[in-house]
């Protein structure tokens, strides 16, 4: 059952990625948490889990998948202990990994976010603290959604081609040296700025266009409240169960500069810094290369051109905070 958000609604009420379907409150008995490996070795992410699983009760139990082992065989183990919940412990790129594993799974889903930005959990209004979140999902109510996916493989924020994916390449330098603080993150951007050269050309295509563009970034967005955080249109388009395709202009490193500073200060105006696309299909190849990086929900993996976006055929059901709640935020 689908539904229509009144004109009144802003990018914040809009900001539930796509969640259109009807709401049920489920109870949850047997709630397991996955976890990415490196969680837990440190206090950071070791204590909030522990935190979490006390709220959960004595049936809930933790999961980490091996760093050479897919996400997936972790979760179909749970699943066939008898979760009735799965909760992704960990950042976007940790929900992205255990949302892929439990499409068309029927076993809900729930997020407890632990990582550096955690814009999935916050666009559907999780707490970062992860008692309060834990106790959120407790009290949840289940739906299903629509994802965004990339030539079969799933994103919920976003996915990204153009210089967006070099500024995690080299962030993830930057991480090693310095730590996963969002300050060195944003030095992350500079840095690549720095290094730009000249931008991409690429020829696409939705559902009613083609076109050619140069560009330095094409950014596909699944998630209205990162849309609004960095004060870009195309919210109603995810409510909608479309993507909203931003066409970034630039093509020298002060254009680029200049770009990055309206977003940090929320100038940034559709027309004159970037163009929109509401599609449900969006198909970019890259002129003159056969392979680029491209990023999803902050991971990155070198995939071959054209890309193919695409709404996945399967429904995630998800636990979003009750809607009290959410008209109390």
């Amino acid at each position: 059952m689908s539904v229509t958000f009144a004109q009144t609604e802003t990018p914040e009420d809009e900001a539930r990625h796509g969640a259109n379907f009807a709401a049920t409150r489920v109870p949850f008995r047997r709630i397991y948490v996955v976890a990415n490996p490196n969680s837990g070795q440190n206090s950071r992410t070791r204590e909030p889990i522990e935190a979490a699983l006390k709220v959960f009760g004595d049936e809930a139990k933790l999961y980490r998948w091996e760093p050479d082992h897919e996400v997936s065989e972790t979760v179909d183990r749970a699943i066939a202990d008898g979760a009735e919940l799965i909760v992704a412990a960990g950042g976007d790129g940790t929900v992205m990994a255990v949302a892929q594993a439990m499409l068309g799974k029927g076993v809900p889903m729930a997020v407890l976010p632990l990582g550096t930005f955690n814009f999935y959990a916050r666009g559907l209004r999780f707490s970062e603290d992860a008692t309060e979140a834990a106790q959120q999902i407790l009290k949840g109510e289940t739906r299903e959604i629509q994802v965004g996916s990339v030539d079969g493989r799933v994103f919920l924020n976003n996915a990204s081609l153009g210089i967006y994916p070099k500024i995690l390449k080299a962030r993830e330098a930057i991480y090693a040296r310095w730590g996963r603080h969002r300050m060195v993150a944003y030095w992350s951007v500079i840095r690549t700025f720095l290094k730009f050269q000249k931008p991409m050309k690429v020829d696409f295509q939705t559902e009613d266009l083609a076109d050619t563009r140069a560009t330095p970034l094409i950014f596909v967005a699944r998630s209205a409240y990162q849309l609004d955080f960095f004060g870009l249109r195309g919210a109603r388009a995810i409510t909608d169960d479309k993507f909203a395709v931003l066409i970034a202009k630039g093509e020298n490193r002060m254009q680029l500069f200049r770009l990055a500073w309206r977003l940090v200060t929320r100038q940034v105006r559709e027309g004159r810094d970037y163009d929109v696309l509401r599609c449900r299909e969006f198909t970019v190849g890259l002129r003159g290369k056969r392979r680029a990086l491209l990023a999803f929900d902050g991971e990155k993996a070198r995939m071959e051109s054209p890309f193919a976006f695409r709404m996945h055929p399967d429904l995630l059901t998800i636990v979003l905070p009750e809607e009290k709640e959410q008209e109390a935020a």
